[in-house]
Order: structure tokens, then C-alpha cells, then sequence
């Protein structure tokens, strides 16, 4: 993949984000694309080494339409500033947590977890640490957690959900309404010779949270 190059479109994306523009550079688009999925290709077999859920998905349910959905926006831009690669159970469609890159020029990032799940998956996974606390901590508590992610983030309630009282020892993680793990990187890292690598050993270090997250939103 020719991060450079796709960085350098991105950019331009962004300061010309019409039609015209785009129709002139279609060309160079399509074959940034093409680099993409093939890039995605490679990715869903490294990560399938360590995560079965993922090795038999298709580039095509990874990734996203370079086109904006306007109808409800006051942005009425056309087209996304960004390149993104989604791999969970199922494709990007699916309401299983996994593994995401996004490529945005100053704005790159690797992520993992559940992002705003909905309400009767948020109920499963609240439950699911309340249950399993401690199994829970060692996750994020663990020295591959730590180096790369720092701690747990995500949005939080003010007060405890309903059901759970504020002397629960898992309150603080049950406030939780998205469990992420978030690396950011730096455009320079994606220029990098081993960023793959890099990559691979971010989404290791995140999989054990996606694969306790992914236990619970099964049972709903």
C-alpha cells in the first residue's frame, strides 16, 4: 500500500471535496483502491492467524464507500476524508467487536472494542463484567494492555445504570457506554517499513478485550 500516496489524495480530498475535483482524480482513486483491498486482504490473513473469527472474511465487507451519506447532514460534502478498514465476526456490518484502522491525514488511529453498542448488547456486556470482574481486570490490567492502550476508554455515565448500585466494585467499568482500546498513530508511522508488524502486534494486544466483549453480545 502506498500510504504516501493515499495520504496525499486524502489531503487534497479534503481541500477539494466536490465532484468536479474527484471526477478529474478518479483515476488516482481507483488505484489507491485497488491498493486498499489488497492491503485488507493481507491484513484479515495476519489477524486470522491469531483470531479465527476473522480469517475467512472478504475485503469487500471491510471497508467503506468512499461517498458520504448527506441526507441527513447539514455537511453536505460528497465524499470522506478517510480510508477505513473494519474486521469483526461477520464484516463491518455486524454488531461484533474487532479491529479498525483509519487513515485520515493528522488524524490516524487503530481501535478496538465496542464502540456505542446498542442498548441490549451494552445490558450483555455491563452484565458480563459484573460477573466476571476479575477475568475482566486481568485484561486490561495486563502489561501488553497497559504498554499500548494505557487504560480503558470510551464514554461514561455520570451515574451507575439502572440495576446497579454505587458500592458495586465493578461500577466504575459498568459505566462504561463504549469499552475501547485506542492507539494513535502518526502519519509518519504508516510511512514506516514495519507498520504492518506494528499493526499486528496493536490488534494481538486488543484481542483478548474484543474476544470477552464479543462473549457477551452472543448471548443477546
Amino acid at each position: 500500500m502506498d500510504f504516501k500516496a493515499l495520504l496525499s489524495f486524502l489531503k487534497n480530498l479534503s481541500k477539494n471535496n466536490n465532484k468536479a475535483w474527484f471526477d478529474t482524480h478518479k483515476k488516482e482513486y481507483d488505484t489507491l483502491r485497488k491498493q486498499w483491498v489488497e492491503f485488507v486482504a493481507q491484513t484479515i490473513e495476519q489477524t486470522g492467524n491469531f483470531d479465527q473469527d476473522i480469517a475467512m472474511l472478504e475485503p469487500k465487507n471491510c471497508i467503506f464507500r468512499i461517498n458520504r451519506d448527506v441526507r441527513f447532514s447539514n455537511d453536505k460534502s460528497p465524499y470522506k476524508n478517510n480510508f477505513g478498514m473494519s474486521l469483526s465476526k461477520g464484516g463491518k456490518k455486524a454488531e461484533f467487536c474487532g479491529y479498525y484502522l483509519h487513515v485520515q491525514p493528522g488524524a490516524c488511529f487503530l481501535a478496538g472494542g465496542a464502540y456505542m453498542p446498542m442498548p441490549d448488547k451494552l445490558a450483555a456486556i455491563r452484565q458480563e463484567i459484573d460477573y466476571n470482574l476479575d477475568e475482566f481486570l486481568a485484561i486490561i490490567n495486563h502489561k501488553s494492555f497497559k504498554k499500548h492502550f494505557g487504560s480503558l476508554s470510551g464514554e461514561k455515565l455520570q451515574r451507575p445504570p439502572k440495576g446497579y448500585d454505587t458500592d458495586n466494585p465493578a461500577i466504575a467499568l459498568i459505566k462504561h457506554k463504549s469499552f475501547l482500546a485506542e492507539y494513535k498513530i502518526i502519519d509518519q508511522d504508516l510511512l514506516d517499513e514495519d507498520f504492518p508488524q506494528k499493526m499486528m502486534e496493536v490488534f494481538k494486544a486488543m484481542q483478548p478485550l474484543n474476544e470477552f466483549l464479543n462473549r457477551a453480545i452472543s448471548e443477546v
